[in-house]
């Protein structure tokens, strides 16, 4: 039987969670911006409906989440949920394919570390540092009783810098226990403090912040600078 980590009580405001900025400046979704006319459009529309995970699990069709698990009527609640329904294919550290997390920083800093570190990653396998992304800041408050790695002994495998197993393996037994979730060191910035939320409806008092730029020229590291949105 897999050991678990001791909980502590984390009241956390503020935390950092950076996500792909994915929709034009007037609200519409990007997919607009590649249809050439209506009937188009709706073609893609249906097409992208009919392969969103996150729509798929308020329609009971994902294993590892269902509909009563997520949230509705509350500010960004789509944000919410795509966290948890868009799961990367591989995992990430406190979660497996078939469900996500809401991963966040403590610190703003951390969160930027955490996401350079990952896109770099995919940039150092096409062999080419070269790109310009923004990330919109999403704020989210916490008060919940976490597992908690920060100063527990015996988990020094789950913080590894280029393997995920142990970690996942964790999270399983984390998950099958009952865990809200796990607060544990960040991995790619010292000194900082990562969290993985596993329940949808403790991810309070969600608001958009600021929106960064992200920037690789030739560089493993790239550049951060604020941007300005118009009309935010």
């Amino acid at each position: 039987m897999t050991r678990l980590p001791p909980i502590s009580l984390v009241r956390q405001f503020d935390t950092h969670r950076l996500v792909p900025s994915r929709h034009l400046a007037n609200g519409d979704s990007v997919l607009v911006a590649i249809a050439d006319d209506d009937e188009h459009l709706q073609a893609i529309f249906e097409l992208d409906l009919a392969t969103n995970d996150r729509l798929n699990a308020q329609q009971q069709q994902l294993a590892g989440i269902g509909l009563e698990e997520l949230v509705f009527g509350i500010p960004h609640a789509h944000v919410v949920n795509a966290a948890f329904c868009h799961a990367h294919p591989l995992g990430s550290r406190f979660s497996g394919p078939d469900r996500g997390a809401w991963y966040a920083g403590f610190e703003l800093e951390t969160s930027q570390a955490e996401v350079a570190f990952h896109k770099s990653v995919h940039l150092a396998e096409i062999g080419r540092f070269d790109d310009s992304v923004t990330y919109d800041d999403f704020l989210a408050d916490f008060t919940a009783s976490f597992h908690d790695i920060r100063h527990a002994r015996g988990f020094k495998n789950c913080l590894g810098s280029d393997s995920y197993v142990a970690s996942q393996k964790l999270a399983e037994s984390l998950l099958q226990a009952g865990s809200l979730g796990v607060v544990y060191p960040s991995v790619r910035r010292d000194g900082g403090t990562c969290m993985a939320c596993f329940r949808p409806a403790l991810v309070a008092n969600v608001r958009r912040d600021r929106t960064y730029r992200f920037t690789w020229d030739g560089h493993t590291q790239p550049s951060i600078s604020k941007v300005r949105v118009t009309g935010a």
